[in-house]
């Protein structure tokens, strides 16, 4: 049971920064690497904050609007310094590492004996001195529900339809006398934003920050995004938003299960593998629907 509710926690953690990527690889089609950077700047801003003796539930909010302003910067070198937006990505993951460091003062911060949004004097004044073990998805999980919602409420706003466009279509962005170039800027911002509020929750519900936590999140993300748009493409009831919250719980559960049968020390391979084989799969699938939907054309033709 400990085995699944802590692949539950670990899925819905990184559901919040899968959010993220989705808003840049399937909505802006940006490869956006900015997020290696952004979220453990999300776990270093907490962790300066709860050793400062900051709110542990202040540190949300802060650690998002910290990653809004890590996005706005990689739409500023991309947008206005006419930068590839692979290379953007890049150059802002590289300058974060260093914030990073400077912001925790050290490339490792315990935060055992500092209080967390899972423990904390609030809680134990309403539950005692032993706080449920339950509490711990539940505030996660509510977490990742304000995120999604939110996000939802915005895709359906006038702002989150020119962001779609400028993925689609930019030249209709331009046409609605908008500057497609200020749409992207704000989707990375919003997008590093969940991810700087993913990796926050992150080092709360670990308590420590280290500064390689946010290696691989990119492709933890996309493999999320992914899995989780791949297997629900077809039920039309379940919105894209829950899609990839599922799929990053389905990603961790698979991972998981693979650390238990290998050496944990493989983990990073066998992301790396996982990935590989989703990315086939999901490029075949993609394959044979155009293959299908020729073989339909043709047929009506004849």
């Amino acid at each position: 049971m400990d085995f699944i509710m802590t692949i539950v926690e670990q899925g819905l953690i990184y559901g919040i920064l899968t959010l993220g990527i989705y808003i840049t690889y399937k909505i802006l089609d940006f490869p956006d690497l900015t997020v290696d950077g952004s979220f453990p700047l999300g776990a270093a801003v907490t962790a300066a904050l709860i050793t400062h003796g900051v709110n542990p539930y202040l540190a949300i909010p802060i650690a998002f609007l910290v990653g809004v302003l890590a996005g706005i910067c990689t739409g500023l070198i991309h947008v206005k310094c006419k930068v590839r937006d692979l290379l953007s990505g890049i150059i802002m993951m590289t300058a974060l590492y260093t914030v990073n460091l400077k912001i925790a003062g050290t490339n490792n911060v315990p935060l055992f004996s500092q209080e967390t949004m899972f423990k904390n004097s609030m809680l134990e004044s309403i539950f005692g001195e032993t706080i449920p073990g339950y509490m711990k998805i539940v505030l996660i999980l509510l977490v990742v529900l304000i995120a999604k919602f939110l996000l939802d409420f915005y895709l359906k706003t006038k702002s989150g339809y020119l962001l779609r466009a400028v993925g689609d279509n930019d030249n209709l962005v331009t046409a609605l006398a908008k500057d497609k170039g200020n749409v992207k800027i704000l989707g990375l911002a919003i997008s590093n934003g969940l991810v700087a509020l993913s990796g926050c929750v992150f080092a709360q519900e670990q308590k420590v920050f280290d500064i390689s936590t946010g290696t691989g999140s990119m492709v933890i993300g996309l493999a999320s995004v992914i899995i989780g748009t791949s297997l629900f493409k077809k039920l039309t009831f379940v919105k894209t938003t829950t899609a990839v919250i599922i799929g990053s719980i389905l990603y961790k559960g698979c991972v998981a299960i693979a650390i238990r049968f290998f050496d944990p020390q493989s983990m990073k391979l066998i992301t790396a593998v996982l990935f590989l084989v989703i990315l086939v799969i999901s490029m075949e699938r993609k394959q044979k629907a155009k293959g299908m939907a020729a073989g339909q054309k043709g047929g009506k033709n004849a």
